[in-house]
């Protein structure tokens, strides 16, 4: 089926941002970090660093689990829903939302969008005030607000991600678009390749179950890294609040969240038009 006009106009901006995404250049500055952090992980046994990707893989595992289990994104699911059935009432269930327009799914998805960009600023923000407690919470509800995101999003365009294949999708589109820019190619590459090799998808998952790598650690030490510069400058205070450490927790923060939500959105938006025409 062809794409209808709307439909041509999102996967042209698709197009254009995947264009840039190829096109973006590391600085001399990202290849020695890069390298240096390789050389680092080198230096560990081959056994503790799977170990060490297993631990980090099995608690994103578990953390999809409790997220997609709890009240708040049953809520959220049912949410979606009914937002949905205001205009098409012949929406009952997840998988029927893919028969919907694209210009209403776009219009759910970046009301979701909105809501979790401003629950990371505002995360963000509190963490920079120094709290002790705040800034250990920071990367386990940093992690669980875009890993939601990607979670609803799926759900917004029709994939239910209780099922294995869906939920191992999901897990993957997350670690892609948590990846620096430079380095964010080859996860969209891979999951691209998986779309185009696999579009109708089954139930199971058959492909490599492996997410994490050296190349994720960068999140993690950007994240040390903003705790020690909020850290340094928490005894700055304007009217009792420091607000330079509310200023780059705040902001980091809601970077990330821009950044997966845009790669995220993009993954479904074309997953969704690969269903409406054939691969070219």
């Amino acid at each position: 089926m062809a794409l209808s006009e709307r439909e041509q106009d999102v996967y042209k901006k698709i197009k254009d941002w995947e264009r840039q995404l190829h096109e973006y250049d590391a600085s001399d500055f990202e290849k020695t970090y890069d390298k240096l952090i390789e050389r680092s992980f080198n230096r560990l046994s081959p056994t503790a660093q799977e170990k060490f990707y297993s631990l980090l893989d099995n608690w994103l595992f578990h953390l999809h689990a409790l997220l997609q289990g709890s009240q708040f994104q049953i809520e959220a699911r049912q949410r979606i829903i009914n937002t949905a059935r205001l205009q098409y009432p012949h929406i009952h269930d997840i998988t029927d939302l893919r028969s919907l327009p694209i210009e209403q799914l776009v219009y759910i998805a970046e009301q979701e969008i909105a809501k979790h960009r401003l629950y990371s600023f505002a995360q963000g923000g509190l963490t920079g005030t120094g709290g002790i407690l705040l800034l250990s919470a920071d990367i386990p509800l940093m992690t669980i607000i875009n890993l939601r995101i990607v979670q609803l999003l799926s759900l917004i365009y029709g994939y239910e991600v209780n099922a294995p294949y869906e939920m191992m999708t999901s897990l993957k589109v997350f670690h892609a678009s948590t990846l620096p820019k430079r380095l964010q190619r080859v996860g969209w590459n891979n999951l691209i390749q998986e779309l185009e090799e696999d579009v109708e998808s089954s139930f199971w998952y058959g492909g490599n179950d492996q997410l994490t790598d050296e190349t994720w650690i960068d999140l993690p030490l950007k994240q040390m890294l903003k705790a020690t510069f909020i850290l340094m400058f928490r005894r700055k205070l304007y009217q009792g609040i420091p607000l330079i450490g509310v200023g780059i927790g705040a902001g980091m923060n809601y970077s990330l969240t821009r950044q997966v939500t845009q790669f995220a959105h993009h993954y479904y938006q074309l997953r969704y038009l690969s269903e409406r025409e054939d691969w070219e």
